[in-house]
């Protein structure tokens, strides 16, 4: 069965279906917003204005929003890109924090060919395959304020 996502993403197109993931219910709270969406989904960036809905008790970003923020797209972009039969799940990942949030934050996220080819690859020869990625959060002035890795499992469904 496939979900609500799935259905508008082939309805709508997953580029612009991506585009409207600021009103998910979690990222409509924190204000978590897609700001650019590459069509061929090679690149992906997201944007964070610090609000009251979600600082911390020091008036930071909260971490957690933070986390929220980039948590899905590597996987969405993996799973989109390879089309059926591969299906990707995250895996594990791990935040280290830098620097507080004072102000909006971005992260970009980016699957090269290259890299979409190597999974595909070691799919097909090995049964899965485990990448890592790595994804920077920045504010507008450029200051990094986290780093984020992330792993991704991906396997073909069964039919």
């Amino acid at each position: 069965m496939r979900s609500i996502y799935q259905l508008l993403g082939e309805r709508l197109g997953y580029a612009r279906m991506l585009k409207w993931v600021g009103l998910y219910p979690p990222y409509l709270g924190a204000g978590v917003r897609v700001v650019d969406v590459d069509h061929s989904l090679r690149r992906i960036t997201v944007a964070m204005k610090l609000t009251a809905w979600n600082q911390n008790y020091l008036g930071t970003q909260f971490g957690g929003s933070m986390y929220s923020m980039v948590d899905p797209f590597f996987m969405l972009m993996v799973t989109m890109r390879l089309g059926k039969p591969y299906v990707a799940w995250d895996k594990s990942a791990h935040i280290r924090f830098l620097k507080p949030g004072r102000k909006e934050v971005r992260a970009t996220f980016e699957l090269t060919d290259d890299k979409l080819e190597a999974i595909r690859r070691e799919v097909d020869e090995k049964g899965k395959a485990e990448p890592q990625f790595t994804v920077d959060i920045r504010d507008t002035d450029g200051l990094l304020v986290a780093q984020v890795e992330k792993w991704v499992h991906v396997h073909k469904a069964s039919e």
